[in-house]
């Protein structure tokens, strides 16, 4: 039985001996039980794929919302690429909410295109109201300071550090300026303007990062971010004490001759 020639020797004579016997035979497969096994094997071939494609685009959709719920802010800020996308975010953002409940964003109004920014510091109880910055008493001062030095509001942009009121009208505090602080760098990335006129100290010092007096900082010009910044007087400051009209004044008129001769439009 060691030897395969001698087992198939002994297998053709017995094969022989049945056809002698019982005539010419072949073996055959039941048909049936070939096609059913064929059907099985076709469906797990199908569908195990079928069914693991379905498990991996399910672990991809979790995996990608995963990942956006664990994006940062600076990372959804980046994204921005529009004026609107980055409103659109402003709405949903809760750090920029102050401890005043109920509040509408006051995101900017204005030029998208401008060539001068002029940044405040918070909005007030008007512009809570009507979702746009300076349109209280401050803001109407703030208009005829622009028309005097040949400047429409359309002509312009105008935004605040913060995006919501805070309560009584109080100072924005570090960590409000803070948080809205990266929103409203966006928002100047994306509008571009040549010069920046901070009013008030708040506003100038958060920008700047320099906790000093704004008397110090007003009447030349600052870098930032590849731009020049201007400091004045808020608004505000000007309705309660009449010897902030001069310096402001003085501030506004170097404003437009650098605007001038920076090439600005209109």
């Amino acid at each position: 039985m060691n030897d395969p020639t001698e087992f198939l020797k002994k297998a053709s004579r017995f094969l022989q001996q049945q056809r002698d016997m019982y005539g010419d035979f072949s073996v055959q497969l039941d048909q049936k039980s070939k096609k059913n096994t064929a059907q099985v094997n076709e469906q797990d071939v199908s569908y195990k794929p079928e069914s693991h494609s379905q498990q991996l685009h399910e672990i991809s959709q979790d995996k990608k919302m995963e990942v956006e719920v664990q994006k940062s802010p600076e990372e959804l800020i980046a994204e921005c690429t529009t004026l609107d996308e980055l409103k659109d975010l402003c709405e949903q953002a809760e750090e920029l909410k102050t401890d005043l409940e109920g509040t509408n964003l006051v995101f900017g109004v204005g030029n998208p295109n401008a060539d001068l920014m002029i940044v405040g510091e918070a909005p007030g109880y008007n512009e809570d109201q009507q979702g746009e910055p300076f349109v209280g008493q401050a803001g109407q001062l703030l208009d005829k300071i622009m028309a005097a030095i040949n400047f429409e509001r359309s002509d312009i942009y105008i935004a605040n550090i913060l995006k919501h009121r805070p309560p009584d009208n109080r100072d924005p505090e570090p960590e409000e300026r803070q948080r809205s602080l990266p929103y409203l760098l966006k928002q100047i990335e994306l509008i571009d303007p040549k010069l920046i006129l901070c009013v008030g100290r708040i506003s100038a010092t958060t920008l700047l990062e320099k906790e000093t007096s704004l008397g110090k900082l007003r009447g030349s010009f600052h870098e930032f971010h590849g731009r020049e910044l201007m400091v004045t007087y808020h608004p505000a400051a000007l309705l309660y004490n009449q010897k902030y009209k001069r310096p402001t004044w003085e501030d506004v008129q170097l404003v437009r001759k650098r605007y001038d001769e920076l090439g600005g439009q209109p």
